[in-house]
């Protein structure tokens, strides 16, 4: 077949959870994607993750006023996204899903949860090999985490039910054109199993 194989995952997960924060769980503010499923399947993902011993690292968008200028362009594109005002309420995880202490947040100014961050310096002292991509939204920073973990030589896998979006079209195009060319996209429960397969027992 030449589109859509499975990459198989590896030995060595690891878990990134990319913007849940109240800038898109929230349906005040415009960026606001639907979510309510996949935060309850990310809770599901994370809990089975902790008691497994799996790295969990998390992203958030915040806009300092010195990085204005740098993300102007994506500000332009996007001027809801200045609603992300750091040390407002908007970049701060929901707390539904909140980090475990020494799980780390990392900030971000555009799309990739790779792209000005040290997400893959974190994931290469870890030895992963595999990067589970859930949050928001599946045809934006999602899709993008995605192709740049290809691009660093880790197999992208993405839980179809931990993923959402604004836009329903969107959402289904995104992961097919992820299932065809980039990661695996597979159910909550196939990757629950995986990690049970996987993870060692936290002590």
């Amino acid at each position: 077949m030449d589109f859509g194989n499975r990459a198989g995952a590896g030995e060595r997960p690891a878990i990134v959870v990319i913007d849940m924060n109240f800038g898109f769980t929230d349906p005040a503010s415009p960026l606001a994607c639907e979510l309510e499923g996949a935060v309850a399947a990310i809770a599901t993902l994370l809990a089975r993750a902790r008691s497994l011993s799996v790295p969990v690292i998390y992203t958030t968008v915040a806009y300092a006023q010195a990085d204005l200028e740098t993300a102007s362009v994506f500000l332009r594109k996007v001027p809801a996204l200045r609603r992300l005002q750091a040390g407002t309420r908007w970049p701060e995880i929901d707390p539904r899903l909140e980090p475990s202490p020494g799980e780390p947040v990392l900030v971000k100014l555009f799309a990739s949860a790779f792209f000005g961050t040290p997400l893959d310096t974190l994931l290469r002292a870890r030895g992963s090999d595999t990067l589970i991509v859930c949050g928001a939204s599946t045809s934006g920073c999602v899709r993008a985490t995605v192709v740049d973990a290809l691009q660093h030589g880790l197999v992208p896998v993405v839980p179809r039910e931990a993923v959402g979006d604004r836009d329903p079209a969107a959402h289904a195009a995104s992961l097919r054109d992820i299932d065809l060319k980039y990661g695996d996209v597979i159910s909550l429960a196939e990757t629950v199993d995986y990690l049970g397969r996987v993870g060692r027992p936290a002590s």
